[in-house]
């Protein structure tokens, strides 16, 4: 009885879908979800609240409204306000993280020290934002005038800590226990198991921790300004707006906000991308 073999194409697609479709790219369906969210948005502002009483102002303005908002206020008021906030999330993002790291390669020195670590971090988690703020306002105080809110860089660090220190703790771990082994027959120490093996093992984690810490610091940078205390900032231009009742200038700092927090997460995802392609089974 004869048989058949069918030898495989190598050079066949094997992106395509089982119904023989090829797949979508993922930036081609970020784009179309993307789409759809705007559309949505602009349905609802303008048939859900098309209309609005006499002097009541629409809670949801259209996307063409918005950036008309936009144009009629200029680059200069978004440049002012964003430069002070991104100065506090940066500032609270170093800290934050940079605290997070050095806890998290302590424990691996001093194993005695994870407890506390890991308790520290915990804390930090679980003490909502909104019930520290205002005693740290108390406690650093307000800023000059047109200067960064040390409030606003406090809850940036705060926002990214648990995040940085458990991502990070987690990769030290994970590192190959017979590389481990090796370092350890030629008389290295903790510390050298540190800088050879662990910190290489840990990169791809550390990297993640990290591009997840860039929009929570950035978040816990405008809720400090939120306290009040300062004159400049996405947080008071977005209470000023409310208080005004402009919401397509409010969408607008929102809109703003969320690109600007999009843009640091991709870079770290890029950053992470090029220096550690083996995470993701690249060629080195």
């Amino acid at each position: 009885m004869a048989t058949d073999v069918v030898a495989a194409d190598p050079t066949a697609d094997t992106s395509d879908s089982p119904g023989g479709r090829r797949a979508l790219p993922s930036w081609a369906v970020g784009l179309i979800g993307g789409l759809a969210l705007v559309a949505l948005w602009w349905f609802v502002a303008a048939v859900v609240y098309g209309s609005v009483g006499p002097g009541q102002a629409r809670p949801i303005p259209t996307p063409p409204e918005v950036v008309a908002q936009w144009v009629d206020d200029g680059l200069a008021l978004y440049t002012r306000n964003f430069a002070v906030t991104l100065q506090e999330a940066a500032t609270g993002f170093l800290w934050g993280n940079g605290i997070a790291l050095l806890g998290a390669a302590l424990v691996l020195v001093v194993p005695r020290l994870e407890g506390a670590v890991m308790l520290l971090a915990t804390i930090s988690y679980c003490i909502p934002i909104v019930a520290i703020g205002g005693l740290v306002l108390i406690i650093i105080g307000a800023p000059a005038s047109g200067d960064p809110s040390g409030t606003a860089v406090f809850l940036a660090a705060m926002s990214v800590f648990f995040t940085t220190a458990v991502g990070a703790l987690l990769g030290l771990k994970a590192a190959d226990p017979a590389a481990l082994d090796v370092v350890a027959v030629y008389g290295g120490s903790r510390f050298t198991q540190l800088v050879k093996v662990r910190l290489v093992s840990a990169l791809p984690h550390i990297l993640t921790a990290l591009q997840i810490a860039v929009p929570a610091a950035f978040l816990g940078a405008i809720l400090g300004e939120y306290f009040g205390g300062v004159d400049l900032g996405i947080g008071p231009a977005m209470i000023n707006a409310q208080n005004s009742l402009n919401a397509a200038r409010l969408w607008g700092f929102a809109l703003a906000s969320g690109a600007v927090a999009m843009a640091g997460y991709l870079a770290f995802g890029l950053i992470a991308r090029f220096v550690t392609p083996w995470s993701r089974g690249s060629a080195t």
